[in-house]
């Protein structure tokens, strides 16, 4: 298939991907259309930045039709508040043609505003698992009319703890449904979601699990502490032209926010920052700025790892290794995308460099070690947490040490394993003198 002709669209979707300058579908939504359209249950295993959610909703879209009575006929789970404005921007580029009403519900906004807009009436619901069953459970929303199930981004679904909430939605939906469950990775807890509620599922897997996009150049520079590895940012980010476009990432909101007080003077409004403590609106402006080009600079926890479909990301740094390893491939997927060349630099630390061993068994293939430029001041000062961190790890050395020193052998110690033996002796002569008393008796 050359084109989107070729999988038999609509004309007013087929408009729609001719206006927003799409001329051919990616492999994923080749191969997701018709089994969708057909109506079976289908899992979907695809890499990060492949165009999963344009392949769900095309044909669900093309199902739909147009908007048709007050209750939602297709429902979308998806693991983050981004992940919802991502899914509801795509419905809305595929749909100035179309008679369709799409919204999104996610916490950290007012819920009697988003209970309001349900009761105006829904075709297409996109949302988040919490917030989803707080309205349902306020009786406002009705399931049902949903005829379409789909669970994005099932593996960080499961990695957030939401299958309490997941099971809850399988439980309350109507008999006859159609399930679709897309995720980058088919772990164990994924494929216990699929076998416990989806029947006889068509699997299509367009890519080796856990790959990394062909054109993101990956590299990594050995740095061993915060501060250090704050002044290799800095110098990186200190020339313009090469790191146009950089996504910074964190494993915490504390190195997040360290980042951006070590860097505002230096970057002031070409940076922003968004992570879970931050307002729904300062996070989706500052995804503005940057997806506008008024920021050059993204800084984010693990919460936007996934969802956030940025064009034209030239670089995406790892600040911090993911604790869960296989976050790495979600990190930097967002460079390389749409076939565009990409750079993912790593910053490892001793501590992470099993970390980054992980990664590279995961992706099958080594990610290049970089020399630390000239002129990046590296520093042994540790910060408090550090500190913390490297303590815990002495006491744990020296208690697994301590133990091989203290064990008593058996025979030696005091213990009711030693006095149990004796115990055992001294019944058993009990035993054998009654004996011996009653054969003389007799």
């Amino acid at each position: 298939m050359s084109s989107f002709d070729d999988i038999k669209l609509s004309k007013p979707i087929l408009n729609a991907l001719i206006d927003a300058g799409f001329d051919k579908p990616t492999s994923i939504q080749q191969e997701v259309f018709s089994p969708v359209r057909s109506g079976r249950d289908v899992i979907g295993i695809a890499q990060t930045g492949t165009g999963k959610t344009l392949a769900y909703l095309m044909p669900i879209l093309m199902k739909l039709g147009y908007a048709q009575g007050m209750d939602p006929r297709a429902l979308i789970v998806v693991p983050t508040r981004e992940l919802v404005v991502q899914v509801c921007e795509t419905i809305e580029l595929l749909t100035p043609y179309m008679d369709i009403r799409a919204l999104g519900l996610y916490g950290g906004v007012n819920i009697n505003t988003q209970k309001e807009k349900v009761y105006e009436g829904v075709d297409i619901l996109v949302a988040t698992p919490g917030r989803l069953m707080d309205i349902y459970m306020t009786r406002i929303l009705k399931f049902t009319n949903i005829r379409t199930l789909v669970i994005d981004e099932a593996d960080k679904m499961m990695d957030l703890g939401f299958m309490p909430q997941l099971k809850a939605i399988f439980e309350i939906l109507p008999e006859k449904h159609q399930n679709l469950l897309f995720s980058a990775t088919f772990s164990d807890i994924v494929a216990k979601l699929s076998d416990d509620f989806l029947l006889l599922p068509h699997r299509i897997e367009v890519a080796p699990q856990a790959s990394t996009v062909k054109n993101i150049h990956q590299k990594q520079y050995h740095v061993k502490n915060i501060l250090s590895k704050v002044n290799l940012l800095k110098f990186l980010l200190e020339d313009k032209e090469v790191f146009n476009k950089v996504m910074i990432f964190t494993e915490t909101k504390k190195n997040a926010d360290r980042i951006v007080d070590r860097l505002e003077e230096m970057l002031g409004d070409d940076m922003s920052v968004i992570h879970s403590n931050k307002a729904q609106n300062t996070r989706l402006n500052a995804l503005n700025s940057f997806r506008e080009g008024r920021a050059r600079v993204l800084v984010s926890s693990d919460v936007a790892a996934r969802g956030i479909d940025i064009e034209n990301v030239s670089h995406v740094i790892n600040f911090d290794m993911p604790s869960n390893y296989v976050e790495y491939v979600h990190r930097v997927g967002r460079t390389g995308r749409a076939d565009k060349e990409g750079i993912a630099i790593s910053f490892v630390n001793e501590k992470e460099e099993e970390l980054m061993e992980k990664v590279e068994a995961l992706i099958g293939q080594p990610v290049a070690l970089e020399e630390i430029p000239e002129g990046v001041e590296l520093t042994s000062q540790l910060l408090e947490d550090e500190k913390i961190q490297t303590r815990n790890v002495r006491i744990k050395l020296a208690a697994k040490k301590g133990s091989g020193f203290h064990e008593k052998s058996a025979k030696n110690s005091k213990t009711p394993s030693g006095s149990k033996g004796l115990m055992k002796q001294r019944e058993n002569r009990k035993r054998n003198a009654k004996r011996n008393a009653k054969r003389k008796k007799k």
